[in-house]
């Protein structure tokens, strides 16, 4: 299959995953992989004879699922603002934006089978989101009311490096949640604990079946 192009990687999202509610925000539906569906049986060594890199815009993860599920409870975060879902992956925070009323989101992803991801998720839930493949680490936030991010913290350089950049739009005055599992590389020092959830995930993703997570904000 031609994955080179954005129609190419729309069919193979829609060969290899399924329309699924989303566990913890079962309102929001998503193209996800799971036991069932062909890219879950996929090493990581078939996917690079393939030519892709890992899907992680095929799995609703933890943190993302917590920060969506508490975006859509406290819609007044988002509502009426311009908003960046930071790392995106399949869009997920991105909808539950939009869902709550934002007036624009922009989802942010260095990885361009989010594009497809997102504009297909956009689709099933009948809402419009923006993308950007552009690496935003690069340079200061862009303009916004409010940055989100999700499962930002797998590795030690990455998670300083966006916490920086967070902090950086906080201090230009966005508002920023962030939602966390418990990564090894969260940074807890210096942020508000909004909430906590109990967060039903896999266990070929994550070490339980249920994964404590919570959302976080910069004060």
């Amino acid at each position: 299959m031609i994955v080179q192009t954005l129609e190419g990687r729309r069919a193979f999202i829609a060969d290899n995953t399924r329309l699924l509610p989303t566990p913890h925000a079962p309102e929001l539906l998503l193209h996800l992989a799971d036991e069932i569906t062909p890219i879950w049986k996929l090493t990581e060594e078939a996917l690079e004879e393939i030519g892709l890199p890992p899907p992680f815009w095929a799995f609703a993860w933890a943190g993302g699922q917590a920060l969506a599920r508490y975006v859509l409870d406290h819609p007044e975060i988002v509502r009426g603002k311009h908003v960046i879902d930071f790392a995106t992956g399949s869009g997920i925070v991105a909808v539950a934006a939009m869902k709550a009323g934002a007036a624009s989101v922009l989802a942010a992803d260095i990885d361009v089978f989010c594009e497809a991801a997102v504009a297909m998720n956009a689709q099933a839930n009948g809402v419009e989101i923006g993308f950007t493949d552009v690496n935003l680490l690069d340079a200061p936030p862009p303009a916004a009311d409010v940055l989100l991010a999700g499962d930002i913290c797998y590795e030690g350089p990455m998670a300083k490096a966006v916490m920086a950049w967070l902090a950086q739009g906080r201090a230009a005055g966005a508002a920023v949640l962030v939602g966390d599992p418990g990564r090894t590389y969260f940074p807890k020092e210096g942020l508000v604990k909004l909430a906590e959830y109990q967060v039903p995930t896999t266990r070929e993703l994550e070490d339980l079946a249920v994964k404590r997570t919570s959302v976080w904000t910069l004060p």
